[in-house]
């Protein structure tokens, strides 16, 4: 006669508990494409209808109190100091220790502005990161 386990000696192996990896559904991934579409198409307009565009420079340099000039002269010091780079960086470690949606989510729309807003190196890293945040075996929910 073979001997039985008590149910919750650690050394039994369940099928039932094995680790899945990090896989967001479909409706996740069309949510993920709508954030990383308008994070990137925000970038877009503020680099080149904002930022590089010389009418709208030399304007806000003037002076200008609009709202484009107020979000110009904060994009540009974040830039400057690789705020989106440093961000999308620190969420990406986070989705990599424990991956979720809202992890990917925030990684993809911060990575977006990154990459288009001068912060090339270190959001490029943030994404290869949340790449292999598909590796990992997803948080268990009880």
């Amino acid at each position: 006669m073979t001997e039985t386990l008590p149910p919750g000696d650690p050394t039994q192996f369940r099928e039932n508990e094995k680790k899945r990896p990090f896989r967001p559904s479909p409706v996740q991934v069309q949510w993920l494409m709508v954030v990383g579409f308008l994070s990137v198409g925000y970038a877009l307009y503020l680099r080149y209808l904002a930022i590089e565009y010389s009418p709208v420079a030399l304007a806000c340099d003037g002076g200008l109190p609009t709202v484009l000039c107020k979000t110009r002269t904060m994009v540009t010091y974040l830039f400057k100091n690789n705020v989106f780079g440093l961000a999308a960086l620190i969420v990406a470690v986070l989705h990599v220790i424990r991956p979720s949606i809202v992890t990917l989510t925030v990684g993809i729309a911060v990575a977006g502005l990154g990459i288009v807003l001068y912060n090339i190196g270190l959001s490029g890293v943030a994404i290869a990161l949340m790449i292999l945040g598909f590796a990992r075996p997803a948080p268990a929910t009880a």
